[in-house]
């Protein structure tokens, strides 16, 4: 699927498990902002598995997946070590069984420290803003130093109005991570039989519905655009400032006989 098609998914099963979020820890409305935004973000997360830094004489010259590209050198690296370590592009960052397992406990690891957190959750939120760059008026999201000062920004935001330890986080990257295979796995190119990769014969599992980019894709990502939205809004206090303005409006229309 193509990134925004994850993306959108991601959000779409970000909003739909709102109503249990608050179990694995999430509070207030800017945390559950977060974990919709989160599961959208690292929905991308398994794609980061291709690129790398080319040199053109003097000047060095980063390559790889629009997402491996986001932060320049510190992502393209980045995904040259998890590719060489996944066994290539949609090996092991696709396998269903290890490859939330592992994102969840390295973020895990991660999710009790300030920091690491705040690094965590600003990747996500880069993630997010390359993927659904195509709804996003101009460019600066798209460029290096516009994506991290955004995705910072973001960071310090959901940090700094939390007053606890964002024991949500690995669930949310898990859960991103979960929704990305599947999506590539209703593609025509499908996804390994989990652990098949490791000896660089993978076996692939695919529903076979439609090929990457395919105007079925873009239907699906649409309906899961409209999920997102309407989960958001019925689940977060949203739907306080937006029922006065609704309300009155299906009240008032015609029922038919």
């Amino acid at each position: 699927m193509l990134g925004h098609s994850h993306a959108m998914s991601g959000l779409a099963a970000g909003a739909a498990t709102l109503p249990w979020a608050g179990q694995v820890g999430v509070a207030g409305p800017v945390e559950q902002l977060a974990w919709v935004a989160a599961w959208g973000g690292f929905a991308m997360l398994p794609d980061l598995d291709q690129g790398g830094i080319h040199w053109r004489g003097a000047m060095p010259s980063s390559t790889g997946s629009t997402v491996a590209r986001m932060w320049g050198p510190v992502t393209t690296t980045l995904a040259s070590a998890v590719g060489k370590l996944a066994g290539g592009h949609r090996q092991g960052t696709h396998d269903l069984l290890l490859a939330p397992a592992i994102f969840g406990l390295l973020t895990a690891l991660a999710a009790h420290n300030t920091y690491a957190s705040m690094a965590v959750i600003a990747l996500g939120i880069g993630l997010a803003l390359q993927a659904l760059h195509v709804v996003i008026p101009g460019r600066v999201e798209q460029t290096v130093i516009g994506n991290v000062v955004i995705s910072a920004l973001g960071a310090w935001w959901v940090t700094g109005t939390a007053n606890h330890a964002l024991e949500w986080l690995p669930w949310a990257v898990a859960g991103g991570v979960v929704v990305h295979i599947l999506g590539d796995w209703l593609t025509v190119g499908g996804v390994p039989v989990p652990l098949t990769w490791v000896g660089g014969h993978s076996v692939r599992l695919s529903a076979g519905l439609f090929k990457t980019g395919a105007k079925t894709e873009h239907v699906v990502a649409t309906m899961f655009a409209v999920a997102a939205v309407v989960g958001i809004v019925a689940f977060t206090p949203l739907q306080g400032y937006l029922a006065p303005v609704i309300d009155p409006v299906m009240t008032s229309a015609p029922l038919s006989p």
